[in-house]
């Protein structure tokens, strides 16, 4: 195998397209391994600090103040980033080591480990480590552990659902929440553009977008020149400004797929939202009966 250092000189001139492909590979493997054990550096110097604070006598509720702002330093990254590493890397040593040993591998990235511990936030202790478990853990007669082999999304909607089935009255409860910290925030864009962001509850985004979407497809039936996306961003502009106004209330249909039984409240199958995801079967009832 080569060493890193040679990896890092870059591959050699002349290289095959598959040579580069396996350069590029070994060097994604060398970063998830490297996070790994940047987490673990990070607990380390997190337990060093409150051992040595408490030895000082410093009250209990200051104990490991300053070590997130360390590691954002070192790891050059906002304060508030820098507390988010450090709180990922409690929970990876602590309560998901399957995902953390996938991590040392070479096989699982950062992201992937940060989504898995925010879709997992809001259950127990033993609950994370099943999901941890049936995801991260390699399989019976030595198969790759299952989240190795999804993409993104994929990962985000097996976390969701298996949280949903070990616990939706905590997964419910996290969602009633969620829905205080709606809010729209702005954050300039290159040449004179702006990015305009929503955090909204899901039936209202998929709404919304729902609405943007048909205005798009009868401007482009209409012979519109306008791209999907142009006609998109400039209805929105023109339905929330007033410049003006549509004569009708369009007809806006949220695709949402669930068991009978769970529809009928004597299932709780988790069900789901057309472009969103899995979401609780006690959700999607309320929101039906909206």
């Amino acid at each position: 195998y080569e060493t890193i250092d040679h990896l890092l000189t870059g591959p050699p001139p002349g290289a095959s397209a598959g040579e580069l492909v396996d350069w590029i590979a070994r060097l994604e493997q060398i970063k998830c391994t490297a996070e790994a054990m940047q987490a673990e550096a990070a607990v380390r110097l997190d337990e060093a600090a409150r051992a040595r604070q408490a030895q000082a006598g410093v009250p209990a509720r200051k104990l490991g103040e300053g070590v997130a702002s360390q590691l954002a330093l070192a790891r050059r990254v906002s304060p508030a980033k820098g507390a988010q590493l450090l709180g990922l890397a409690r929970i990876l040593l602590s309560e998901m080591p399957h995902t953390f040993r996938l991590m040392k591998a070479g096989l699982f990235s950062q992201w992937q480990a940060t989504i898995l511990a925010r879709e997992t936030a809001c259950l127990s202790v033993e609950d994370r480590r099943v999901i941890d478990d049936r995801l991260c853990a390699p399989g019976a007669n030595g198969e790759p552990a299952k989240a190795v082999t999804m993409g993104l999304r994929q990962l985000e909607n097996a976390a969701k659902k298996l949280a949903i089935t070990l616990d939706q009255e905590s997964v419910v409860a996290r969602a009633a929440n969620a829905e205080k910290e709606r809010r729209v925030g702005l954050r300039p864009a290159p040449d004179t553009m702006t990015w305009l962001g929503a955090l909204l509850p899901v039936k209202d985004g998929v709404a919304v977008y729902a609405a943007l979407d048909q205005a798009a497809n009868a401007a482009r039936a209409a012979g519109d020149e306008r791209t999907r996306g142009q006609v998109m961003a400039d209805t929105l502009v023109d339905r929330i400004t007033g410049r003006t106004n549509a004569e009708t209330k369009p007809r806006i249909e949220v695709k949402v797929v669930m068991t009978a039984d769970s529809l009928t409240g004597d299932g709780d199958q988790p069900a789901v939202v057309e472009g969103y995801g899995p979401v609780p079967a006690a959700w999607a009832r309320e929101a039906l009966a909206d």
